[in-house]
């Protein structure tokens, strides 16, 4: 069977993409190939989803017809694209998805002359098919192109275009975002153990209680500034509560966290 579609790297990331897209029938096992350095890693993928893997990203480029995903630490982007310089001349490549932190359309096409690229920013919890992932067009791409790049993402959750110049934005909230709410998870629970909860049950109704919130106002459309101004009743707990955040600077603490997460997207993508 032909090869469709090609992914470099088969970390965490590169594996929730790969299981995701063979579950939801995008394209079949026997018709992915991976690339990857680490032995174990490539004989677990291949044992788990029956793909061909291989250690020559070059065999990905001559092989995938349809699209290839560049999955491995931006700080080896040059070194990779650098292996493949003598081969991309003489072939005539497909869409080139790149979901690397901080590395621009402008260094793709650089790369990848005159070749469809699509910037993509994922987030972790695309490992449960509950992600987002921020899109963004190269030059030579057209409505085919964006129609690959939204089929393939929204295997694992929803997706969204943006221009390229707020990339790093997006980066900087619903890349780095998961870890921001891990944090607020741990200390609701921590605060539960804190008041006398038993630590399994302080962390379970923390994780029910995001989880039900963030379904409430996505369901309902609700802006999240109506939804805190429901539950704090005059003189109550949680407007006690909500004061306490703010004199502790939570809101603040949370964009600080965005803009320095954005800033460091930036600083990655200059090398």
């Amino acid at each position: 069977m032909t090869i469709k579609f090609g992914l470099i790297g088969g970390g965490v990331m590169g594996e929730a993409l790969l299981s995701r897209l063979i579950v939801s029938g995008i394209y079949q096992a026997s018709e992915i190939i991976v690339s990857e350095p680490q032995a174990e890693r490539r004989s677990y993928l291949e044992a788990q989803y029956q793909v061909v893997v291989t250690t020559d990203n070059s065999l990905v480029v001559g092989e995938a017809k349809e699209a290839i995903m560049l999955a491995v630490k931006p700080q080896i982007f040059t070194a990779v694209t650098q292996e493949l310089a003598d081969i991309l001349p003489q072939q005539t490549l497909p869409l080139i998805i790149s979901i690397l932190a901080g590395i621009t359309l402008k260094q793709l096409e650089a790369a990848f002359v005159q070749m469809p690229v699509v910037r993509a920013m994922p987030n972790t919890p695309a490992t449960v098919g509950a992600g987002v992932t921020a899109i963004s067009l190269g030059a030579y791409t057209d409505g085919s192109h964006k129609q690959i790049a939204e089929q393939i993402f929204t295997a694992v959750g929803e997706v969204v275009e943006v221009p390229e110049t707020l990339m790093d934005a997006v980066t900087g909230l619903s890349g780095s975002g998961p870890a921001y709410v891990a944090l607020m998870i741990e200390a609701l629970a921590d605060g539960g153990v804190a008041v006398g909860l038993p630590r399994a049950i302080a962390k379970q109704l923390a994780v029910q209680t995001v989880l039900g919130t963030a379904t409430l106002i996505q369901e309902t459309k609700i802006h999240p500034a109506e939804l805190k101004d429901r539950v704090t009743s005059p003189g109550g707990t949680t407007i006690a509560g909500v004061s306490a955040l703010e004199k502790a600077g939570f809101r603040s603490a949370v964009i600080e966290a965005v803009k320095a997460s954005k800033q460091r997207a930036q600083e990655l993508g200059k090398g």
